[in-house]
């Protein structure tokens, strides 16, 4: 499943190269073709993105949402007049660039309130300026599911998927499987800030990898799809947890006893 930092990826570059202008706007594949013919020619006022959901804010109120799920992509085009393929379900060109949708959960057009309704259940978001991340802290401390289950929990807080989570937790030294409730407000703190940076990394580079030097994937990562840990050479536990397999060190990410916080 796409997570959240390619969602803000796609809203900076279309605001840098789409906003302010109209925006030519069809769909290859057709199955968009009715929600594109409302929105064709409009100008695009605003790209927010927030979680793992991208709203397109079009003039005379008319707002797109799209929700990549889990084989959806955005693909940007440097060329506006080159064709798309013909598997796009939508794609939105201006004079500089256009970007092609390929295989999203979601794809639908509405008025101002379908942004507002989108907004209204999902958690606060590490990448967005007005995140409250208070709200993150009260939910969990409420919790007594697992820590990595919540975290994937889009209602409590927003763009972290399967390998945000097994990183971060592993820079904190939190494992997984701990409650949600038993985590301290310092282990919180790390962990939020924690998020937030290798979120923001994650933007700049059009891709997750939080190990410092890693190039190639096995490299890239601490204990994600690793079969080894990174930092200690020893060997990654994999369990599901909120329905999705789970990466962590016993080392470094202790069950019980207090770990270290916030490790580069």
């Amino acid at each position: 499943m796409a997570e959240g930092h390619l969602l803000h990826r796609a809203a900076r570059d279309m605001t840098a190269l789409l906003v302010g202008a109209p925006v030519r706007v069809t769909s290859p594949q057709g199955r968009f073709a009715a929600g594109a013919a409302e929105v064709d020619g409009r100008s695009l006022d605003a790209a927010e993105a927030w979680g793992k959901h991208l709203l397109l804010a079009f003039d005379a109120g008319r707002v797109v949402h799209l929700h990549l799920g889990l084989a959806g992509t955005i693909a940007r085009v440097s060329s506006p007049d080159a064709p798309p393929r013909p598997q796009a379900r939508a794609r939105f060109a201006g004079d500089r660039a256009a970007f092609d949708v390929y295989a999203p959960a979601t794809c639908e057009v509405g008025d101002r309130a379908l942004r507002d309704r989108v907004v209204a259940r999902l958690g606060p978001d590490p990448l967005r300026p007005d995140a409250d991340p208070e709200r993150v802290w009260a939910g969990l401390r409420g919790r007594a599911d697992p820590v990595g289950a919540a975290l994937l929990d889009q209602a409590l807080v927003s763009g972290v998927g399967n390998v945000f989570r097994a990183e971060a937790l592993h820079l904190v030294g939190v494992h997984p499987a701990r409650p949600s409730r038993d985590l301290t407000r310092a282990e919180f703190e790390a962990l939020w800030a924690t998020l937030a940076r290798v979120m923001r990394q994650a933007v700049e580079d059009g891709r997750i990898a939080t190990r410092p030097g890693g190039r190639r994937p096995s490299e890239a990562r601490w204990v994600y799809k690793q079969g080894r840990c990174g930092r200690c050479g020893g060997g990654v536990e994999e369990a599901v947890i909120g329905g999705r397999t789970s990466y962590a060190c016993p080392r470094c990410q202790p069950r019980r006893q207090a770990a270290p916080l916030v490790r580069s």
